[in-house]
């Protein structure tokens, strides 16, 4: 099993939508290497750190989610209206993937991105390092655990 901190945008799709939803295709990735790591990486049973991303509020942690099953091509990448539509990816041949993914928990609290900044214990985390803007991260499963405890659930 794999950990996993996926970001989304709350006005796009947040955690309680997820909760609502219960299981949600995650794509809409338009970056090489967060597709390769849906593809080579990623399996059923990984877990993931929902995480809300926001310009101008409070980012963090806010639950938990499950990967349903191997990552399929994005049908957003063929849909010509759509606005992640790729001209160039085939059917036969496509360029983007996504995973769905399972609601799991939402945690008791928000732990936020300033918090995750102050924890010694995850000074070495991707996400607290500069340049790491993919929208998809690899977890240890330390700071999965840790997260998970601050946010108000047993790791």
């Amino acid at each position: 099993m794999k950990y996993w901190l996926m970001k989304s945008e709350p006005k796009e799709y947040s955690i309680d939508d997820l909760m609502r939803d219960r299981i949600q295709f995650w794509g809409d990735i338009r970056n090489y290497q967060v597709r390769n790591m849906l593809r080579d990486e990623f399996g059923k049973g990984d877990l993931a750190l929902f995480y809300h991303s926001s310009a101008g509020k409070e980012t963090g942690v806010v639950g938990l989610m499950e990967v349903v099953g191997e990552a399929y091509p994005d049908p957003a990448q063929f849909a010509s209206k759509n606005k992640y539509y790729d001209p160039k990816s085939q059917k036969d041949n496509p360029r983007w993937l996504g995973v769905e993914v399972r609601f799991k928990q939402k945690f008791q609290r928000l732990v936020s991105l300033s918090e995750l900044r102050t924890e010694e214990k995850l000074s070495s985390m991707r996400l607290l390092q500069k340049g790491n803007r993919l929208s998809i991260l690899a977890v240890t499963p330390t700071e999965f655990a840790y997260i998970c405890k601050l946010g108000g659930r047993a790791g």
